[in-house]
């Protein structure tokens, strides 16, 4: 397991059904407006922490939040996982920016994201 560490979880996405309500309530959690905010993703920085709202769960069929690990080599993050008994279930790709994702799922079905920044 000496391959690549983790930088620890940085971004948390949660699935909303009504974007402008859940923009509301995460604006008085956190206590800031967002820093993205578009009518596919509102994104928040707030003490660390980056929390994203997807409308629908996005294009990725999120059902639930997902905390996302930042590791510095997402191929080998997953080679490592993979070779752990996960199951990658969205490959690494680019969501822009130089910012690649992916996510597995641990041997129980709970779904796991990765994030690696260029």
């Amino acid at each position: 397991m000496a391959g690549s560490s983790t930088q620890g979880i940085k971004t948390v996405l949660h699935p909303v059904s009504d974007l402008a309500r859940a923009k509301a309530v995460y604006a008085a959690l956190l206590g800031v407006p967002p820093t993205n905010d578009s009518s596919y993703y509102v994104g928040f920085d707030a003490g660390g922490q980056h929390i994203g709202l997807v409308p629908g769960g996005g294009p990725q069929g999120m059902t639930s939040p997902v905390a996302y690990w930042h590791v510095p080599d997402i191929e080998a993050k997953l080679a490592e996982l993979s070779a752990a008994g996960a199951t990658v279930t969205e490959p690494a790709h680019d969501v822009g920016g130089g910012r690649l994702v992916a996510t597995v799922t641990d041997p129980d079905g709970n779904v796991l994201g990765l994030i690696q920044d260029r």
